[in-house]
């Protein structure tokens, strides 16, 4: 009896695990891989799901166009298939960071540029119609370097742009937040920093009608760097995140509770880079933080929120400095850091991963570059669809979970009393 009893017990325990983890675990698989080829691209630097189902890419390019390097925009249908695209630049480079839909339809992209405004690299805001067609470019800076990195559109109908500036001789980088009309006409911009290096990859319109800017700065080494404002630009306050490791943040969003997630890299040795992602509360402050070494990363850490609350972050998949990973890598999680999914996609022949969008179906899009074509990387896309067991209501999880023990412990039962052969 005492052995029946045994086994009835680890039979439910197993039945239990077995249930939990069907319930829990998800996975995801590839739709659909597209490339395309540029002879002398810089992949995908940023992306959006247009509203008939496409997608619309932008990266730089230098086999065709007018110069150097050039804006690419690439329209795609809803299977990756190129339905158009367009270049914008000028005889020197101009290279393309941030991609984003506008409310009248069209899009801006947003870089920085060697051919127009000072000629000694400015930022470059450029507006098109839905189908790519320029509508005005504008561009911004001081004498000296400045670097866009990230736009937005702003509630007011304007746009926001955040890079970094070397704006004085002898001087080292701060951020630079620039904020305009809808035309593109500067209202104000404002730099923050100090005497070390400061270089912000990422800004949000804050849900109080302010500013975040993230990215990393040499305060102490190197660490993580969030700076809050106002509306007009001015700072309300600033926190570093970091310790004795290279810290750098390269991207951040606004959660859905009114913190800010920022992610990027931290690098213990020189050998290694360990993936770091940091939750704030709305007033910086961390309430938690994840790593994740079995999943080291290479590349700029694109980050979104999900539909559900939580977040999504790609990457490279690459092991170490030492290694040649060539994989892409996607971490999925909820709003308190419980990872849902962590996967790899081999064989992809990742170069690089710069963008992440989640569907309005729910999966996900991933772009950067590989080399399975062109070696020097070509402009390349990931179609992924999340799977998860679904989540049944109570009254039906419930009946199921018990019903499940009740047939584990009367098939255990009459295993029990079977005569030994």
């Amino acid at each position: 009896m005492i052995a029946f009893k045994k086994t009835v017990f680890s039979g439910t325990v197993l039945c239990v695990l077995c249930f939990c983890l069907l319930v829990s675990v998800g996975f995801s698989e590839i739709i659909w891989s597209q490339i395309y080829h540029t002879e002398g691209g810089q992949g995908v630097s940023s992306m959006v799901e247009t509203s008939d189902g496409g997608f619309a890419l932008a990266g730089s390019v230098s086999a065709f166009g007018a110069g150097g390097s050039d804006f690419w925009l690439v329209k795609t249908d809803s299977s990756g298939n190129m339905e158009w695209n367009k270049t914008y630049g000028g005889e020197e480079g101009d290279y393309v960071n941030s991609l984003i839909k506008t409310s009248d339809g069209g899009f801006a992209l947003a870089g920085e540029t060697d051919s127009f405004g000072a000629k000694s690299t400015d930022f470059w805001l450029v507006k098109t119609d839905a189908n790519g067609n320029v509508e005005w470019n504008k561009t911004y800076g001081q004498l000296y370097q400045d670097y866009a990195h990230c736009v937005v559109e702003t509630s007011d109908g304007g746009f926001v742009l955040a890079g970094y500036t070397l704006s004085l001789v002898g001087d080292l980088e701060d951020f630079l937040l620039i904020k305009t009309d809808s035309s593109g006409n500067m209202q104000w911009n404002h730099t923050y920093g100090g005497a070390d290096r400061q270089y912000a990859y990422s800004v949000v319109e804050t849900s109080d009608g302010g500013f975040a800017l993230a990215g990393y700065s040499s305060f102490s080494n190197s660490d993580f760097w969030l700076v809050k404002t106002d509306a007009q630009g001015s700072m309300q306050w600033n926190k570093t995140y970091g310790g004795e490791s290279l810290d750098r943040a390269y991207s951040m969003v606004q959660a859905s509770d009114g913190g800010f997630m920022l992610a990027g890299k931290t690098q213990p040795d020189a050998n290694t880079i360990v993936f770091w992602l940091v939750k704030t509360d709305s007033s910086g402050n961390m309430e938690w933080n994840l790593t994740s070494r079995e999943a080291m990363g290479w590349g700029g850490y694109p980050l979104i929120t999900t539909s559900d609350g939580g977040f999504a972050v790609a990457s490279r998949y690459y092991g170490n400095l030492e290694t040649t990973g060539n994989d892409c890598w996607l971490i999925k999680a909820d709003i308190n850091g419980n990872v849902e999914l962590n996967q790899t996609y081999p064989e992809q022949e990742t170069q690089s991963v710069g963008a992440i969008i989640q569907t309005s179906d729910g999966g996900f899009v991933i772009g950067g570059s590989n080399h399975i074509v062109d070696p020097d990387g070509d402009f390349w896309l990931l179609r992924i669809e999340e799977y998860k067991t679904p989540e049944f209501p109570v009254w039906i999880t419930i009946p199921l979970f018990l019903a499940t023990i009740l047939v584990v412990i009367v098939y255990l039962k009459k295993r029990h009393k079977t005569p030994n052969n």
